[in-house]
Order: C-alpha cells, then sequence, then structure tokens
C-alpha cells in the first residue's frame, strides 16, 4: 500500500484518542477522525473545553506520558455550538423530537452526565424556532471566557 492511499483510508477511519489539554489541564477520550498523523477532526464535543466541538480540526504531538497534547487548532468547527441544561419537566420523547430534527438538518446532539446537552446547530437552522415550535424552554449554559 501506497502512502497516499494509507492517508486516505486514515481520514475516513473513525478512532478514540485520549487528549491533553495543557491549557486547561484536563485530558478527554474524544472520538476523531484522523486526517494525518498528528491531525485530526473532532466527531463529537468536549465536554470540558468548549474551543473543542464537533467539527474542529486540531494538531497534537505525543508527550511524554504517550498522550496526544493539544497544539493549536487548526480550523473551527463550521457549527454553532451551545449547552443547555436539560429539564424534568420533558419527556425524553419530547427532547428526542428536537435532536431528530436537528440531525435531520444536518446537526448534532450528545447528551453528557445525563443532564447537559450540547447541539452543534448547522448554519441557516433556527434551532431557538425549533425550540419554541415545539415549546421547550431549557436553560442555557453560557462560557465566560
Amino acid at each position: 500500500m501506497h502512502i497516499r492511499q494509507s492517508i486516505n483510508i486514515m481520514k475516513q477511519q473513525e478512532v478514540t484518542i485520549e487528549l491533553y489539554d495543557k491549557r486547561e489541564k484536563v485530558s478527554s477520550n474524544l472520538s476523531v477522525i484522523q486526517l494525518s498523523e498528528h491531525t485530526f477532526r473532532l466527531v463529537e464535543n468536549d465536554i470540558f473545553n468548549c474551543r473543542l466541538t464537533r467539527g474542529t480540526e486540531f494538531e497534537t504531538r505525543i508527550n511524554k506520558e504517550g498522550r496526544h497534547e493539544l497544539i493549536r487548532i487548526i480550523k473551527d468547527s463550521e457549527y454553532t455550538t451551545r449547552r443547555f441544561l436539560l429539564s424534568p419537566k420533558y419527556k425524553e420523547s419530547e427532547y428526542r423530537i428536537l435532536g431528530d430534527e436537528l440531525v435531520k438538518r444536518g446537526g448534532f446532539w450528545q447528551v453528557d452526565f445525563g443532564g447537559i446537552v450540547t447541539v452543534n446547530i448547522p448554519k441557516n437552522f433556527e434551532f431557538d424556532q425549533l425550540m419554541k415550535d415545539l415549546d421547550i424552554n431549557l436553560e442555557e449554559i453560557i462560557n465566560e471566557q
């Protein structure tokens, strides 16, 4: 197999890496697409670092502990990423309608710790209008960096 073919295969394969963010002093196991030996695109959202969201491309190096260490973000995600606290006043089926509609429009959603939902909203999709239409009012988690 030629090197070029090997890199093309890597681009399509989803893998999990342990990523250490020296700036935030936290490690996360994240699903990524490997673009090159030290370049990755996130498939999911990092719950601890709001800069690392679905679609973000970044470069790493292997540190002395053998973990991928974040060097820099190469390309920001094209999605608008927002986080909300889930409320027990809504049924799981109501949340599923919201999430399914988001995915149908090209977005992504994930729930962490059983109560925090992160949504990746594609351009030109009125997510707030959809929540209003479904009569879902969630408390947004605002990142103040």
